[in-house]
């Protein structure tokens, strides 16, 4: 039997097969995991390790059931990630399990062509990288972009012309991932959706989460929000957000008896 996502995700994301997808953004889902006490990651940075084999599984199905997957530039400098399928059963020969486009948020050019990103895409281990950044003209903004797109990056500029763009679908809310604070949640899902990004997993890091999660207490850009709780308690040395999860407009499951 070829293996298939657990039927948790398929009753929740097998929707975005026939839902319409709107002309100027993605279906969006949001997901992570947290701790007993709502903290996401750790002070300054600092990772915390809330997944467990059974939901870093879980995880990486719904990778492979979206056209791209989305970070932040401070997830990729402290994390690393991969952002591709590996901890799934094989197929038979011949298939692959779809491997979702990776896209760094980084309006500065600081992801490194050293990452790990870029190192799959070039071994075949993953799909080619998205940097999405404002449009700059200086020497170093010109050199970072060099470098990254020699690296197999592709450098996907959001022209200062459509800031502002007027929706009544998309909140214009800042992304604070980014130090230099440029970038809307509406600039990256129209552009992307021009790029025909149909379905897209928000996976990190903090700030990102907190940035598209805001967006629930009013019209929403969030189509499902996926959330695993780790049996953990972080206390003070957590960074927690701020939920509204009452939504008519976002699609919640609830599953139990999940080892961490």
């Amino acid at each position: 039997m070829t293996p298939s996502p657990p039927e948790l995700l398929t009753s929740v994301l097998g929707r975005y097969d026939t839902l319409p997808v709107p002309a100027d953004r993605p279906l969006v889902t949001l997901t992570f995991a947290q701790s007993i006490d709502a903290k996401i990651a750790g002070q300054h940075g600092k990772q915390l390790i809330l997944s467990g084999k059974e939901s870093m599984i879980l995880t990486h199905w719904m990778r492979t059931m979206h056209d791209a997957i989305l970070v932040g530039i401070g997830t990729a400098l402290n994390d690393d990630p991969q952002l591709n399928a590996r901890h799934l059963p094989p197929l038979p020969e011949g298939q692959r399990h779809n491997l979702p486009r990776p896209i760094v948020i980084d309006s500065r050019l600081r992801l490194p062509p050293t990452c790990k990103l870029l190192n799959n895409y070039r071994s075949g281990r993953g799909r080619r990288p998205w940097v999405i950044c404002v449009t700059a003209d200086d020497v170093e903004w010109r050199n970072r972009r060099e470098m990254l797109e020699k690296a197999g990056a592709r450098v996907i500029q959001i022209p200062i012309a459509i800031h502002g763009r007027v929706s009544s679908l998309l909140p214009q809310r800042r992304l604070n991932e980014d130090l230099d604070n440029q970038l809307t949640i509406h600039d990256i899902l129209y552009v992307l959706r021009q790029h025909g990004i149909r379905t897209l997993m928000v996976e990190g890091g903090a700030r990102i989460i907190a940035s598209f999660a805001s967006s629930l207490a009013g019209n929403s850009v969030i189509n499902s929000l996926i959330i695993t709780v780790a049996p953990a308690l972080v206390g003070t040395e957590g960074v927690a957000y701020g939920i509204p999860l009452q939504s008519d407009t976002v699609s919640t499951t609830k599953q139990s008896g999940i080892n961490y």
